[in-house]
């Protein structure tokens, strides 16, 4: 220990006490970041949802796309399920594999829109909005599921 420095040998101006303080002050909004993405992205895919089944209420009046409706909705919504269902999943293993179903949910609701875009051109403004949140909420999912296997 180096008496001649004010706190015993640390660099002037900090303590070990000081930097414990701003690491749990960093680790502390670390965890309010990670609840307000967790929060913000629930409300995402509930928005998203809402938007494939306001979609799906406009093709509807067609007899020959009520089948794709139907899959949009049962896709879309699937997604959001899956994630909302893996925060009361019983284990990490448990939790990774309803991340992997809102991802194999997510890679169908793209199928569904990509053929929806061909048959109805006229819905293209609508296909390519969902489309584009499709494809980030689908790398949210990919690379949560990711880190959460030790992959990332």
């Amino acid at each position: 220990m180096d008496k001649t420095r004010p706190c015993g040998g640390c660099d002037r101006g900090s303590s070990p006490r000081g930097d414990t303080i701003k690491n749990q002050k960093a680790n502390l909004k670390m965890q309010n970041d990670k609840e307000n993405f967790k929060k913000n992205f629930s409300k995402r895919l509930i928005k998203f949802s809402v938007h494939s089944i306001k979609l799906a209420e406009k093709i509807n009046k067609n007899d020959t796309l009520k089948p794709i409706a139907n899959q949009l909705i049962k896709s879309s919504t699937s997604v959001g399920a899956n994630v909302v269902e893996a925060k009361s999943s019983s284990s990490k293993k448990d939790y990774i594999r309803f991340f992997e179903f809102a991802l194999k949910s997510a890679n169908e609701k793209k199928y569904w829109l990509i053929l929806l875009k061909e048959v109805s051109p006229k819905l293209k403004k609508e296909t390519n909005y969902l489309s584009q949140e499709m494809e980030e909420i689908s790398n949210i999912i990919g690379a949560s599921a990711l880190t959460l296997k030790g992959k990332k």
